[in-house]
């Protein structure tokens, strides 16, 4: 998805200045990327940061991630939209050594990744956004229902009655009962 444009080539970036970006996909671009993060839409979209020198070898990139999109609410399947305004920091670093092996530790530093060769700020913009979206969007007044199931015969399994101590509760208000006559 990336064009040549988003793709900066960190190996041969001078090291004195920051670099500004900005990237403000089109209609196109936001359509293509909804669909790959399973949402309805992304009405708008921008990513604007900087790039800047962190000692000999290393770069941070400091950036505002802004969205309004829009997803189907978890209860009532009607469009929820929303607007996402989140800070995305990565810290680029020259001596950090790529993880091997079936099992590995999570570093303290969770914006820290090696030094690519070249970096590409829509992977970028799609990371930020796929991780800032709502896990679970609700529709303004959406609440959950209680359902009762229950074998045909029985009596259903209340969420009162499923509690560990509610048989005690209930023991208890009879004995309460039994000790008033």
């Amino acid at each position: 998805m990336a064009d040549e444009a988003h793709i900066l080539p960190l190996a041969r970036l001078p090291r004195g200045n920051e670099r500004s970006f900005e990237i403000t996909p089109e209609a196109q671009a936001r359509a293509r990327l909804a669909e790959e993060l399973g949402i309805t839409s992304v009405r708008k979209l921008r990513l604007a940061g900087r790039l800047v020198p962190d000692g000999a070898r290393d770069w941070r990139l400091e950036a505002m991630l802004g969205a309004t999109v829009v997803q189907p609410c978890v209860i009532t399947a009607e469009s929820v939209t929303t607007r996402i305004d989140e800070p995305v920091l990565r810290r680029y670093l020259a001596d950090m050594d790529e993880p091997e092996g079936d099992e590995v530790e999570m570093p303290d530093d969770d914006a820290a990744e090696p030094l690519p060769a070249t970096l590409d700020l829509w992977a970028i913009l799609a990371e930020a956004l796929a991780l800032a979206l709502p896990l679970y969007p609700r529709a303004e007044g959406a609440a959950l229902d209680s359902a009762v199931f229950a074998p045909p015969g029985t009596e259903p399994l209340t969420d009162e009655q499923a509690k560990p101590l509610a048989g005690l509760a209930a023991l208890r208000d009879k004995l309460k009962g039994a000790g008033e006559d």
